[in-house]
């Protein structure tokens, strides 16, 4: 094997050895915790005003604190006592769900399609 064979061998192991490192780092930090959210600090809501503009409400202790991010930093826009703070609306239900209903395998809100693709509806008569 010539220089370049030599050269290509030793920087392959040194890039599986950095992926390795890498990877072992970010498992260990993983098992650790770091990263995780963790303490009085919350974040309650958030509204993307644009791809690099955002305000969030954070919530500290009873404080709700309302935050506008951008480009330049963080500023803080305003505060709001925890009794103020809308409650979250209802989550729209995830695609997979939604997807599920469609083809019949969720809930049984949806009837199977008919033979023609549309959905038979049938009523249940109450008994008088």
């Amino acid at each position: 094997m010539g220089t370049y064979g030599s050269y290509l061998v030793e920087t392959f192991v040194t890039l599986v050895l950095v992926c390795g490192l890498a990877f072992l780092v970010l498992w260990s930090a993983r098992r650790v915790g770091i990263g995780r959210p963790s303490g009085a600090i919350r974040l309650v809501g958030q509204l993307p005003i644009d791809a690099r503009r955002a305000i969030y409400l954070v919530k500290v202790g009873a404080h709700v604190f309302v935050v506008g991010v951008a480009e330049g930093g963080m500023t803080k826009l305003g505060e709001l006592a925890e009794g103020d703070v809308p409650a979250e609306p209802e989550r729209p239900a995830p695609f997979a769900d939604v997807l599920a209903r469609a083809i019949g395998r969720g809930t049984k809100d949806v009837a199977p399609p008919v033979g023609n693709g549309t959905t038979a509806r049938t009523t249940k008569e109450e008994p008088s």
